[in-house]
């Protein structure tokens, strides 16, 4: 399956995301037998349930971080105040790109 170790090391988030979407690409294709449909199906499972665990531990190493007093708190990712917004329009001809 895609969460396995292979070298005896296990698997980076970003190979298993590569690894996830060619498994997409290869579904929508539409030229899969049914049953090599359901193993890629079954391996996606397995990729987004290993995914979805590497990215729990990260959120909870990062809470771990912002604890304080015993008590998590949360901050923006970035710039504390949101920029305003920007007018992409110019006059009546619309987007500018």
């Amino acid at each position: 399956m895609a969460a396995k170790k292979t070298n005896g090391e296990t698997p980076s988030f970003e190979k298993s995301m590569e690894h996830l979407e060619s498994i997409v690409a290869d579904m929508e294709g539409g030229e899969l037998s049914l049953d090599a449909m359901i193993k890629r199906f079954e391996d996606g499972q397995s990729l987004i349930k290993f995914c979805t665990g590497k990215l729990d531990e990260v959120e909870r190493k990062i809470e771990k971080l912002l604890t304080k007093d015993g008590e998590v708190r949360t901050e923006p990712f970035g710039d504390e105040e949101a920029a305003p917004p920007v007018d992409l329009t110019d006059g009546d001809e619309g987007l500018l790109f």
